[in-house]
């Protein structure tokens, strides 16, 4: 049977771990712009783009 002293940094060491790909995940979320933000500007499909018209 492990020590308590080795079953607590095992705990610690899964616990910082753990913690640390939360944050990666938090921060990756939002790394990549959705469909919606990059091509907002460019209008309904099938209608001629804003500001391109004569």
């Amino acid at each position: 049977m492990a020590s308590n002293t080795a079953a607590s940094e095992n705990k610690r060491k899964r616990s910082h771990k753990n913690m640390g790909r939360k944050r990666k995940n938090r921060l990756g979320r939002r790394s990549t712009a959705s469909a919606a933000d990059l091509f907002g500007a460019c209008g309904e499909p099938g209608q001629p783009a804003p500001g391109l018209t004569k």
